[in-house]
């Protein structure tokens, strides 16, 4: 067994979807007469489901954090603020780098060089 979809409730689907598009390489995809939009990543990996936000549901979960294997941190945070996403700081951890922003619905994300550290050897 394994995670393969991860579900955001969103506010904008449309924006949301484009951010992950954009910042992260998801294809979305959608059924005809389907509320969800889900993005796929060519390399694999679990899926994102957006799903319309009621209206009042509350926005930008504090206990989830979406975190993409990225194995260099400093370039990739560096393409990210020229398409418009600004990371915070680059962490140096036990023998691994990440680095922390939001998506639209205000979601934490965070970028990790965690899964190759053994490559790295940081």
């Amino acid at each position: 067994m394994s995670l393969g979809r991860v579900l955001i409730y969103a506010r904008n689907v449309q924006e949301t979807a484009r951010f992950y598009e954009t910042h992260f390489g998801f294809k979305a995809r959608q059924l005809a007469n389907d509320r969800i939009i889900e993005l796929v990543a060519d390399t694999g990996g679990a899926n994102i489901m957006l799903h319309p936000a009621a209206k009042g549901q509350r926005q930008g979960q504090s206990c989830v954090k979406l975190v993409f294997d990225v194995e260099d941190i400093e370039a990739f945070c560096a393409r990210s603020a020229q398409n418009g996403l600004d990371f915070g700081p680059v962490h140096q951890a036990d023998g691994y780098m990440f680095a922390n922003a939001k998506d639209p619905c205000q979601n934490s994300i965070s970028i990790s060089s965690r899964a190759f550290r053994d490559k790295l050897g940081i």
